[in-house]
Formats: C-alpha cells, sequence, structure tokens
C-alpha cells in the first residue's frame, strides 16, 4: 500500500472518529466527552488493538498536524470582532493573566516538590499551562525533558475542560470575560476550543489569554528557577 493511500485512510479514519464524537458530546453534553479527548483516546486504542505503530499512523497523522498552525491563526477571527470589547478590559486582561500564570508555575512546582519530584521532572511540569510549543521549549531551557512537558500540557488542558465548568458553575461565575480568561490560561489551545461553546467574546479573551500567559510563562518560569533552583 503506498503512503498516499495509507495516509487518507487513517485521516479519513481520524476524521470519522471525530465527528462521531462530536455528536456523542453534543447528545449527552457530558464535560468529560469533549471531543478532543474522547477521540483521541478512540483512537490510541484502536491503533493498539490493530497493531498499528505510531509512525504508520502518522503518515496520516502528519496532515492533521500541520493545519494545528492555521487552525490557531483561525482564532484571529473572533479576536478581530471583538477588539474594541478586548481594548475596553485591557487592564483586567493583564491583571488575569499575571495572576493565572503565576499561579500556574507555582501550583505545578508545589505539586511537585510535595510529590518529590526531582528537578528534571519539576522543570517539566512547569510550563504545564502554556500551549505545547513554548512548553517544550521553556521545559527545555530549564533542563527539563520536553517530550515529558508535552504530557503535562495535555493533562492540564483535558482536566481545565472537563472540571473547569463545573468550578465555574460552583463559584457562580457567569461573566464572559472570566470565563474566557480561565480557560485560557489555564488551558491553554484546549480550553480555547471549549470557551468557543460559549460564544465569540470568550473565545476572544481566552484566545488572548492562552497568547499572553505563553508569553508570560517565559519570562516568569525562568526567574523562578533562577531564584529557588540556581
Amino acid at each position: 500500500m503506498s503512503k498516499a493511500l495509507i495516509g487518507i485512510v487513517f485521516v479519513s479514519l481520524t476524521v470519522f472518529i471525530y465527528r462521531f464524537m462530536t455528536r456523542v458530546y453534543h447528545r449527552f453534553n457530558l464535560p468529560f466527552l469533549i471531543p478532543a479527548l474522547t477521540s483521541t483516546f478512540a483512537v490510541v486504542l484502536l491503533l493498539l488493538l490493530v497493531g498499528v505503530p505510531y509512525d504508520t499512523y502518522m503518515i496520516g497523522g502528519q496532515w492533521i498536524d500541520a493545519l494545528l498552525g492555521p487552525a490557531i491563526v483561525a482564532l484571529a477571527y473572533p479576536l478581530y470582532n471583538q477588539r474594541y470589547l478586548l481594548v475596553k478590559n485591557l487592564f483586567p486582561i493583564l491583571g488575569g493573566v499575571f495572576v493565572g500564570s503565576l499561579t500556574g508555575i507555582s501550583s505545578g512546582l508545589l505539586l511537585a516538590e510535595l510529590l518529590g519530584f526531582r528537578e528534571e521532572l519539576l522543570f517539566s511540569l512547569l510550563p504545564k499551562s502554556v500551549t505545547t510549543p513554548v512548553a517544550m521549549q521553556i521545559a527545555d531551557g530549564l533542563g527539563g525533558l520536553p517530550s515529558l512537558a508535552v504530557l503535562f500540557v495535555m493533562t492540564a488542558g483535558f482536566t481545565g475542560v472537563v472540571v473547569g465548568p463545573s468550578i465555574l458553575r460552583l463559584f457562580r461565575v457567569d461573566d464572559s470575560l472570566a470565563k474566557g480568561m480561565a480557560f485560557g490560561s489555564a488551558s491553554h489551545v484546549i480550553g480555547t476550543s471549549k470557551a468557543v461553546e460559549y460564544g465569540d467574546y470568550t473565545t476572544s479573551v481566552s484566545s488572548v489569554a492562552m497568547t499572553l500567559s505563553a508569553i508570560a510563562c517565559s519570562i516568569f518560569g525562568p526567574l523562578i528557577v533562577l531564584l529557588f533552583y540556581a
């Protein structure tokens, strides 16, 4: 079988699984059934059952991976539509990013200390709340493991979108700005995909928070490591 055909098969399979899981999510509307999470488990389980190596799957998977960049750029559309509201709330957004970034970093470090992680694992956990490419660079620069940082980033993202809505309801957080800040600063891209369900303004705020949190973590992370672990 040619590589092109293998690629088409796995792309089609992935899209089919995602569409199916999306229908399941809309049918039951439960946070833990978000398509990004259930589709990932379904694809991994299928590959294990059939015995297909990851490298073989990625012949087609890389085509989907290549669309990640354009998908993120597409978030600029709701951002543009809500630009005036974003400028109007600039200082609350900056304050939220500041607090969210420090909370994300400090919670990761505290958890690592309590579990007795060695520094290599600790530095891999530190950037868990920022988007994957940035987290990998931060972890690598601090002496952590980029591949492990990806795992922590995914865990933070999925935890945020599964548990986040319940936390917002528990504390009666109804403001669109607050919801966007929470999802973007705590759960990066995955959180922003969840924010889409709350409207364009929440999506725009989440997109801004995600971007600014990546910048903030790039600054605060090394500073904290320098102060406490040098």
